[in-house]
């Protein structure tokens, strides 16, 4: 009875060869993945079963007449496919890339909170030359999801063209406010509570009473573009700041968000 569990127990696979398979299934498990849809699809199964049939094949074959130095010829000789694979499948091996850059983790390294705070600022200047009202408000820690769900969801990048696009006139979220959640420009169209300060400057819009109720409510940041006058302002705890220009602009944003700036050498740079 011994002896036939010393045996059973022999013919399992050890543990290293159980991850080696593990291992192994999910890489091919992820590469169908990339693949599914493809024309690659189909032809990477075929290769997958041709060449495990051949490696089981000629691994029996050298295993049973004791061919090593067969076997070490032919290992490295099995290596040259992947070279083939790479050339073959080069389309999905594109496609696979571009959407892993697509991921929210690679695009929050590749695209930081400075360069968005960069492009906010950048379309607030463009859109204040033209006169053109605007209201961007950044979420921090209160979330704003209220009102994002009176608004269009959209879920971009955030990039001065695609808000300058937003704010144009006669365009169908022009008139609302845009909500930067996670440095991700969440949503647009969105209407923020008006404020009831009867401190308020009477000149100041309607955009401007709602980046002040909004901060009121909230701990969010509201960059404020006058239609009239094309005055950039910033508003944060229910205050207002006016007459920004981009590099105040940005400055403050920074501040606000705690995104500390490169300090600059002492005496400038020669």
């Amino acid at each position: 009875m011994g002896d036939a569990v010393a045996r059973i127990v022999d013919a399992l696979p050890s543990p290293v060869a159980l991850v080696e398979v593990l291992v192994i299934a999910l890489v091919v498990y992820l590469v169908l993945r990339v693949l599914h849809g493809t024309r690659g699809e189909g032809i990477f199964k075929g290769l997958i079963f041709i060449l495990t049939i051949v490696a089981i094949s000629v691994s029996l074959v050298i295993s049973y007449f004791g061919l090593e130095q067969v076997r070490f010829l032919l290992e490295g000789f099995l290596t040259t496919p992947f070279l083939a694979l790479i050339i073959l499948f080069q389309p999905e091996l594109r496609r696979a890339l571009i959407q892993v850059g697509k991921t929210p983790l690679v695009r929050t390294l590749l695209k930081g909170e400075q360069s968005v705070i960069e492009d906010v600022a950048d379309a607030a200047m463009q859109l204040s030359r033209h006169k053109i009202g605007a209201l961007i408000a950044f979420q921090r820690d209160v979330g704003l999801e209220d009102f994002i769900e009176g608004g269009t969801r959209i879920d971009a990048d955030v990039t001065s063209m695609l808000l300058m696009t937003i704010f144009w006139p006669d365009t169908p979220l022009s008139d609302g406010g845009v909500i930067i959640q996670n440095m991700r420009l969440t949503a647009a169209g969105c209407l923020f509570p008006l404020s009831e300060n009867p401190e308020i400057d009477r000149r100041l819009g309607t955009r401007h009473r709602a980046a002040i109720g909004l901060t009121e409510d909230t701990d969010a940041v509201c960059v404020i573009v006058s239609e009239e006058t094309g005055i950039v302002s910033l508003s944060v705890g229910g205050q207002i700041i006016r007459s920004l220009d981009k590099e105040r602009l940005t400055t403050r944003l920074e501040r606000l968000l705690s995104i500390e700036r490169p300090r600059k050498k002492a005496g400038g740079a020669r």
